[in-house]
Protein backbone atom coordinates (compact mmCIF):
# COMPACT_ATOMS: atom_id res chain seq x y z
CA UNK A 1 0.00 0.00 0.00
CA UNK A 2 1.71 3.27 -1.02
CA UNK A 3 0.42 6.37 0.94
CA UNK A 4 1.16 9.57 0.04
CA UNK A 5 1.63 12.39 2.85
CA UNK A 6 1.53 15.79 1.95
CA UNK A 7 2.96 17.71 4.73
CA UNK A 8 6.29 19.49 6.39
CA UNK A 9 4.21 20.36 9.65
CA UNK A 10 5.12 18.73 12.86
CA UNK A 11 2.54 15.95 12.48
CA UNK A 12 3.54 15.48 9.13
CA UNK A 13 6.79 14.07 10.27
CA UNK A 14 5.10 12.05 13.36
CA UNK A 15 2.47 10.23 10.84
CA UNK A 16 5.86 9.31 8.46
CA UNK A 17 7.20 8.59 11.45
CA UNK A 18 4.29 5.78 12.61
CA UNK A 19 4.01 4.33 9.24
CA UNK A 20 7.57 3.88 8.00
CA UNK A 21 8.35 1.28 10.05
CA UNK A 22 6.15 -1.13 8.56
CA UNK A 23 7.28 -3.17 5.98
CA UNK A 24 3.76 -3.63 4.14
CA UNK A 25 3.56 0.61 3.53
CA UNK A 26 5.39 3.03 1.31
CA UNK A 27 5.82 6.23 2.91
CA UNK A 28 6.32 9.08 0.52
CA UNK A 29 6.35 12.34 2.27
CA UNK A 30 5.66 15.25 -0.59
CA UNK A 31 7.37 19.02 1.09
CA UNK A 32 6.30 22.43 -0.68
CA UNK A 33 9.71 23.15 -1.07
CA UNK A 34 9.62 26.55 0.23
CA UNK A 35 11.96 25.95 3.83
CA UNK A 36 15.88 26.09 3.01
CA UNK A 37 16.58 23.18 5.17
CA UNK A 38 13.17 21.70 6.60
CA UNK A 39 12.87 18.84 8.90
CA UNK A 40 12.80 15.29 6.89
CA UNK A 41 10.51 12.94 7.96
CA UNK A 42 10.96 9.15 7.41
CA UNK A 43 10.75 6.92 4.84
CA UNK A 44 10.87 8.52 1.01
CA UNK A 45 10.87 12.56 0.39
CA UNK A 46 9.81 14.47 -2.54
CA UNK A 47 10.06 18.45 -2.56
CA UNK A 48 8.47 20.50 -4.72
CA UNK A 49 5.17 21.25 -5.65
CA UNK A 50 2.76 19.19 -8.28
CA UNK A 51 1.89 21.90 -11.05
CA UNK A 52 -2.03 22.00 -9.63
CA UNK A 53 -4.62 19.50 -9.46
CA UNK A 54 -3.52 17.79 -12.76
CA UNK A 55 -0.02 17.42 -11.95
CA UNK A 56 -0.49 15.77 -8.84
CA UNK A 57 -3.25 13.35 -10.20
CA UNK A 58 -0.71 12.28 -12.35
CA UNK A 59 2.23 11.60 -9.25
CA UNK A 60 -0.96 9.66 -7.54
CA UNK A 61 -1.69 7.68 -11.02
CA UNK A 62 2.25 6.97 -11.89
CA UNK A 63 3.29 6.33 -8.70
CA UNK A 64 0.03 3.98 -7.75
CA UNK A 65 -0.95 6.03 -5.14
CA UNK A 66 -3.23 4.47 -2.53
CA UNK A 67 -4.36 6.53 -0.10
CA UNK A 68 -3.10 10.49 0.29
CA UNK A 69 -2.91 12.15 3.87
CA UNK A 70 -3.32 16.04 3.73
CA UNK A 71 -1.46 16.97 6.40
CA UNK A 72 -0.15 20.40 5.31
CA UNK A 73 -0.56 23.32 7.66
CA UNK A 74 -3.76 25.11 8.24
CA UNK A 75 -2.93 28.15 5.84
CA UNK A 76 -2.15 25.72 3.05
CA UNK A 77 -5.77 25.75 1.29
CA UNK A 78 -4.82 25.54 -2.57
CA UNK A 79 -3.36 22.05 -1.83
CA UNK A 80 -6.04 20.96 0.25
CA UNK A 81 -8.59 21.65 -2.34
CA UNK A 82 -6.17 20.71 -4.90
CA UNK A 83 -5.89 17.32 -2.95
CA UNK A 84 -9.74 17.19 -2.75
CA UNK A 85 -10.19 17.36 -6.30
CA UNK A 86 -7.45 15.04 -6.82
CA UNK A 87 -8.01 12.18 -4.86
CA UNK A 88 -11.75 12.42 -5.95
CA UNK A 89 -10.74 12.59 -9.59
CA UNK A 90 -8.67 9.35 -9.28
CA UNK A 91 -10.85 7.37 -6.68
CA UNK A 92 -8.32 7.31 -3.87
CA UNK A 93 -8.79 7.35 -0.75
CA UNK A 94 -8.04 11.09 1.30
CA UNK A 95 -8.42 12.31 4.71
CA UNK A 96 -7.23 15.42 6.31
CA UNK A 97 -5.02 15.66 9.41
CA UNK A 98 -5.43 18.96 10.92
CA UNK A 99 -4.53 20.12 14.47
CA UNK A 100 -7.15 21.98 16.42
CA UNK A 101 -7.38 25.13 16.21
CA UNK A 102 -6.67 27.82 19.56
CA UNK A 103 -9.13 28.75 21.54
CA UNK A 104 -9.19 31.96 23.45
CA UNK A 105 -9.38 31.28 27.63
CA UNK A 106 -10.28 33.82 30.53
CA UNK A 107 -7.73 36.34 30.41
CA UNK A 108 -6.87 36.25 26.80
CA UNK A 109 -7.39 39.66 24.19
CA UNK A 110 -7.93 38.15 21.39
CA UNK A 111 -8.63 40.35 17.87
CA UNK A 112 -10.28 37.72 14.89
CA UNK A 113 -9.53 38.39 11.60
CA UNK A 114 -10.39 37.34 7.76
CA UNK A 115 -7.09 38.19 6.88
CA UNK A 116 -3.77 39.52 6.73
CA UNK A 117 -5.02 42.40 5.41
CA UNK A 118 -7.55 42.54 8.04
CA UNK A 119 -4.85 41.98 10.70
CA UNK A 120 -2.89 44.39 9.32
CA UNK A 121 -5.53 47.38 9.83
CA UNK A 122 -6.47 46.01 13.33
CA UNK A 123 -3.39 46.89 14.93
CA UNK A 124 -3.82 50.33 14.54
CA UNK A 125 -4.78 51.60 18.15
CA UNK A 126 -3.97 48.44 19.92
CA UNK A 127 -0.40 48.83 19.78
CA UNK A 128 3.38 50.09 18.57
CA UNK A 129 5.59 47.92 19.06
CA UNK A 130 4.36 44.09 17.18
CA UNK A 131 5.26 41.44 17.09
CA UNK A 132 4.52 39.32 13.82
CA UNK A 133 4.45 35.65 13.87
CA UNK A 134 2.36 34.58 10.25
CA UNK A 135 5.28 33.87 8.62
CA UNK A 136 7.48 35.24 5.76
CA UNK A 137 5.29 34.94 3.12
CA UNK A 138 2.25 37.19 3.97
CA UNK A 139 4.73 40.37 5.23
CA UNK A 140 3.55 42.51 1.91
CA UNK A 141 -0.26 43.59 3.82
CA UNK A 142 1.66 45.07 6.78
CA UNK A 143 4.34 46.84 4.37
CA UNK A 144 2.48 50.21 4.84
CA UNK A 145 1.96 50.49 8.75
CA UNK A 146 3.93 52.54 10.85
CA UNK A 147 4.44 50.22 13.86
CA UNK A 148 7.82 48.47 14.13
CA UNK A 149 7.84 45.20 13.57
CA UNK A 150 9.68 42.03 15.23
CA UNK A 151 9.30 39.33 12.35
CA UNK A 152 9.85 36.00 13.39
CA UNK A 153 10.38 33.23 11.01
CA UNK A 154 12.68 30.18 9.85
CA UNK A 155 13.92 31.81 6.89
CA UNK A 156 14.42 35.76 5.68
CA UNK A 157 11.91 37.28 4.33
CA UNK A 158 11.79 39.10 1.12
CA UNK A 159 10.64 42.85 0.36
CA UNK A 160 8.10 44.27 0.31
CA UNK A 161 7.79 44.52 4.05
CA UNK A 162 6.92 46.87 6.95
CA UNK A 163 9.87 49.89 6.96
CA UNK A 164 10.95 49.61 10.83
CA UNK A 165 11.55 45.54 10.86
CA UNK A 166 13.99 43.33 12.98
CA UNK A 167 14.12 39.93 11.76
CA UNK A 168 14.73 36.87 13.92
CA UNK A 169 15.56 33.35 12.24
CA UNK A 170 14.22 30.71 14.66
CA UNK A 171 12.29 27.73 14.46
CA UNK A 172 9.68 26.06 17.00
CA UNK A 173 9.20 24.78 19.36
CA UNK A 174 9.06 27.54 21.43
CA UNK A 175 9.53 27.65 25.44
CA UNK A 176 7.16 29.77 27.33
CA UNK A 177 10.41 30.88 29.01
CA UNK A 178 11.39 32.13 25.90
CA UNK A 179 8.67 33.99 24.70
CA UNK A 180 8.34 35.91 27.90
CA UNK A 181 11.89 37.00 27.89
CA UNK A 182 11.12 37.70 24.17
CA UNK A 183 8.35 39.76 25.01
CA UNK A 184 10.33 42.17 27.19
CA UNK A 185 13.36 42.21 25.51
CA UNK A 186 11.53 43.75 22.59
CA UNK A 187 8.79 45.95 24.58
CA UNK A 188 6.03 43.91 22.59
CA UNK A 189 2.84 45.24 23.25
CA UNK A 190 0.64 43.49 20.61
CA UNK A 191 1.23 40.32 19.17
CA UNK A 192 -0.15 38.69 15.50
CA UNK A 193 -0.50 35.30 14.64
CA UNK A 194 -2.45 32.44 12.84
CA UNK A 195 -4.59 29.96 14.02
CA UNK A 196 -1.88 28.01 12.93
CA UNK A 197 -3.22 25.36 16.60
CA UNK A 198 -0.89 23.04 17.96
CA UNK A 199 1.73 23.43 20.75
CA UNK A 200 5.06 24.44 19.49
CA UNK A 201 4.11 27.56 18.87
CA UNK A 202 1.51 28.03 21.67
CA UNK A 203 3.63 29.74 24.35
CA UNK A 204 3.53 33.37 22.82
CA UNK A 205 -0.07 33.18 23.71
CA UNK A 206 0.06 32.09 27.00
CA UNK A 207 2.85 34.53 27.58
CA UNK A 208 0.85 37.51 25.66
CA UNK A 209 -2.22 36.52 27.74
CA UNK A 210 -0.08 36.79 31.61
CA UNK A 211 1.36 40.51 29.80
CA UNK A 212 -1.79 41.78 29.12
CA UNK A 213 -0.91 42.29 25.22
CA UNK A 214 -3.47 42.49 22.57
CA UNK A 215 -3.62 39.41 19.98
CA UNK A 216 -4.72 39.67 16.19
CA UNK A 217 -5.32 36.22 15.59
CA UNK A 218 -6.21 35.66 11.93
CA UNK A 219 -8.61 32.95 11.52
CA UNK A 220 -8.17 29.63 9.07
CA UNK A 221 -9.37 29.72 5.11
CA UNK A 222 -12.51 27.64 4.34
CA UNK A 223 -11.18 23.79 3.88
CA UNK A 224 -12.92 20.82 1.66
CA UNK A 225 -16.00 19.37 2.55
CA UNK A 226 -16.38 15.93 2.92
CA UNK A 227 -13.31 14.94 3.42
CA UNK A 228 -12.91 12.95 6.67
CA UNK A 229 -10.63 14.71 9.21
CA UNK A 230 -8.07 13.13 11.54
CA UNK A 231 -6.86 15.51 14.84
CA UNK A 232 -3.84 13.65 15.85
CA UNK A 233 -0.96 10.94 13.93
CA UNK A 234 -2.74 8.03 15.74
CA UNK A 235 -5.97 8.55 14.16
CA UNK A 236 -4.47 8.90 11.11
CA UNK A 237 -2.68 5.39 11.25
CA UNK A 238 -5.67 4.48 12.64
CA UNK A 239 -7.75 5.50 9.07
CA UNK A 240 -4.64 4.03 6.77
CA UNK A 241 -5.01 0.58 8.49
CA UNK A 242 -8.82 0.69 8.18
CA UNK A 243 -8.56 1.73 4.65
CA UNK A 244 -5.77 -0.91 3.94
CA UNK A 245 -8.38 -3.68 5.11
CA UNK A 246 -11.19 -1.87 3.06
CA UNK A 247 -9.29 -2.36 0.01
Amino acid sequence: MHVLILGGTTEARALAGLLQPHGELRVTSSLAGRVAQPRLPAGEVRVGGFGGVEGLLDWVREHRVDAVIDATHPFAERISFNAARAAATAHVPLLALRRPGWVPVEGDRWHSAASLEEAAALIDGLGERVFLTTGRMGLAAFADRPQWFLVRSVDAPAPPMPARTEVLLDRGPFTLDGERALLNRYAVDVLVTKDSGGTATAPKLTAAREAGIPVVVVRRPPVPQGVPVAATPEEAVAWVWETRHRG
